[in-house]
């Protein structure tokens, strides 16, 4: 198992299965704990520096969340979906991406364009250094952002719901540096639309990257089992 630097525990009490959690999603994000692999306490337990007994409350938090799945009398598992599982879950992504995105161009504040706007300039950065760790933590706050510039509760605890389970997918999309640059080039297309407030074509932008990225990921796992 890859060594991580362990997180800083000086912290409080009440929020430490917590933070736990946070360094478990980037394990499952970064493919350090694979698909289908069980989560082994001891070690995670020593890697984290951390007991047990708030480590066990951070794997059922993401039990919760989709992305573990707990197995009575074998233990907690890395979620594994099948492609139908993948393919289903991206179109449901890309609907509510739209939805939120047209929602929005309708709503959003200057005050968060122009938050939009340092992140796009920190993505093409890290685009330029190939850091696609801190890519993807930007990418996340971009697609986060939109989905709280929707002013629509209900609509945003449906997508966080369903996108934590494509954590995982949507950091592998862009392994392929063409296709990483294309989407970097769509973000650039999305903000503009967010900028004209043009709800129609940022839905179809969102929409489409999302659809893109799910074709990506798709074709990747199919050279994968092929290789």
């Amino acid at each position: 198992m890859n060594s991580i630097t362990p997180p800083d525990m000086g912290i409080v009490r009440d929020t430490l299965h917590q933070r736990i959690a946070t360094h478990l999603r980037e394990l499952l994000t970064q493919g350090t704990l694979k698909p289908g692999s069980k989560l082994n306490e001891r070690e995670l337990c020593e890697m984290l520096r951390v007991s047990r007994t708030p480590l066990r409350e951070a794997i059922r938090l993401l039990a919760a969340e989709g992305l573990v799945v707990l197995e009575p009398g074998r233990g907690a598992f890395a979620l594994a979906l099948s492609d139908a599982d993948i393919a289903h879950t991206f179109d449901v992504v890309a609907s509510l991406e739209g939805l939120a995105g047209a929602l929005a161009a309708q709503h959003i504040t200057d005050e968060e364009l122009a938050e939009l706007r340092a992140l796009q300039l920190e993505m093409e950065a890290a685009f330029e250094r190939r850091d696609l760790p801190t890519y993807y933590r930007l990418n996340a706050q971009v697609h986060d952002l939109v989905s709280e510039a929707a002013r629509n509760p209900v609509l945003r605890e449906t997508w966080k719901q369903v996108n934590s389970r494509m954590h995982t997918l949507r950091f592998r999309s862009n392994q392929d540096e063409t296709k990483w640059a294309n989407a970097l080039r769509e973000h650039a297309q999305i903000l503009a639309a967010l900028q004209k407030r043009d709800a129609v074509a940022v839905r179809q932008l969102l929409e489409s990257h999302l659809h893109r990225k799910r074709d990506a990921v798709l074709e990747s796992r199919s050279a994968a089992q092929t290789a």
